[in-house]
């Protein structure tokens, strides 16, 4: 892809072929209507924060990594995990969306001169003129106790716009390509599906695909640690909402069964609320709060060469959701039921958002209830969520992805929408990446471009009132 989204979005809106949903919201550039949080401005003009909370700036894209590798560029998704000898210490599994055609951000150096050092089984794939794809992930060691970064260093390369993915029960990450390629587009091979890389990685790992779980524009995903079920969003417009069942729960590499949600009464749903000369389902169609209860149908021919397996779910019965991405798996105090949250980006009758939750039922997590939580009024509220976390106190910590100033929102369980960070930075680019320490002490964040990664603390008992 030669643009970001970002890119494309802006593009394509000054040319006035897309997105006529901001005519409605009132601008296109995202101010902050909420009052709850006022932010204080940051001198170094990189995050502006509530009184009282703090940052420190753990890396740089560029920056030589522990093994002498460069930092990859373009920081996205990402996961945090209990370090094995020390609880004054986490471990941060790191994806970047590194494109196609991102033109920086290598982890090679200048003329890839560092590639020797990667085997043929370690580097999944080329380019058509033989240079290395540089999407993948890093593993990060950050020093909790001192604030600062101990290590880091490449686990995972040769792959394409890792953008999202998952934490796993059993230690590891599940790193999604979102870029859908075939071998005629310029790949030696397909792309678009899942690695899985364990947090415990020292170094470079065999990046092998797991095709059982899918071809698709991969976002997130989020794993039912009582069923061993991985829930998967997908970033495209006419996107399903997706689970594999394994057949061995916590080994993903033998195999199992993809399925899509569908809405039991509502056959080929189109959940967007965009109105229907848009292409929705009718704007309000669903009204926040509304619980739906699905079922989920079987998909075949999984590893999709004709990236089609949206349109066959949908032709079949599954619903379609608007850019399904960020997605988190948790229990939200006060309560003993496991649920998943995920967002759509471009969900919603102004193309600003929306927030659901899947509920799974059942002892085998055979069923289950769907409910749209959140849909942003406007930009100045929300703007175009992205990656999700899920609060140690319940509430839901968003990443914009928008159009103007991009911001951190909170979402209490009441449906109120708040700011926790803004970012300050020149390039306005997309928070991403959301994840909390394990003692739910350090909030940790990318900036994807120019390419930072920040651990934020605080008061966080007056997010918590």
């Amino acid at each position: 892809m030669s643009l970001t989204r970002r890119e494309f979005v802006r593009n394509a809106q000054i040319a006035g072929l897309f997105y006529a949903s901001f005519a409605f919201t009132g601008c296109a550039e995202a101010r902050s209507a909420n009052k709850r949080m006022p932010l204080v401005t940051d001198p170094d003009q990189r995050l502006d924060l509530p009184a009282g909370f703090t940052y420190s700036l753990i890396s740089e894209t560029g920056g030589t990594m522990a093994d002498g590798f460069f930092r990859p560029g373009r920081p996205d998704g990402m996961a945090c995990f209990p370090h094995p000898d020390s609880v004054d210490k986490c471990i941060l599994m790191r994806n970047h969306e590194n494109w196609l055609d991102s033109p920086t951000g290598s982890p090679f150096g200048k003329g890839n001169e560092l590639l020797d050092r990667v085997s043929e089984s370690q580097l999944y794939d080329r380019k058509g003129d033989g240079s290395p794809f540089f999407g993948g992930v890093t593993r990060v060691v950050y020093d909790l106790k001192n604030k600062r970064l101990e290590s880091d260093h490449l686990v995972l390369t040769g792959t394409a716009a890792n953008c999202a993915g998952g934490k796993t029960p059993w230690g590891s990450w599940l790193s999604c390509e979102e870029q859908m390629l075939k071998p005629e587009e310029g790949p030696g091979k397909y792309h678009g599906f899942v690695f899985e890389t364990p947090a415990d990685a020292t170094g470079l790992i065999d990046a092998v695909p797991l095709k059982a779980m899918g071809r698709f524009a991969h976002e997130a995903a989020a794993v039912d640690p009582a069923t061993g079920i991985v829930y998967m969003t997908e970033d495209d417009r006419s996107a399903l909402f997706y689970r594999f069942i394994p057949n061995v729960p916590g080994d993903l590499a033998r195999g199992g069964k993809l399925q899509a949600l569908a809405i039991r009464g509502w056959k080929s749903a189109v959940t967007t609320n965009w109105p229907e000369d848009w292409g929705g389902g009718g704007a309000g169609r669903v009204k926040p709060g509304q619980e739906f209860a699905i079922e989920w149908i079987d998909l075949d021919d999984v590893e999709s060469p004709e990236a089609d397996l949206a349109e066959r779910g949908h032709a079949a019965g599954a619903a379609y959701f608007c850019r399904g991405e960020g997605m988190d798996y948790g229990i939200r105090p006060g309560s003993d039921v496991g649920e998943i949250f995920f967002n759509c980006t471009q969900g919603g009758t102004q193309r600003a958002g929306q927030v659901w939750r899947y509920t799974p039922e059942g002892p085998a997590g055979e069923s289950g209830k769907l409910t749209m939580l959140y849909e942003s009024p406007g930009a100045d509220t929300m703007d175009m969520c992205d990656n999700l976390a899920l609060a140690p106190w319940g509430d839901l910590i968003l990443c914009e992805d928008g159009m103007g100033d991009q911001y951190l929102r909170g979402l209490t369980p009441d449906g109120q929408i708040y700011d926790l960070a803004r970012n300050a930075h020149k390039d306005r680019s997309e928070f991403c990446g959301a994840c909390f320490s394990p003692d739910g002490q350090t909030l940790f964040v990318n900036v994807q471009e120019p390419g930072f990664t920040y651990a934020i603390t605080g008061p966080w008992e007056t997010l918590r009132a």
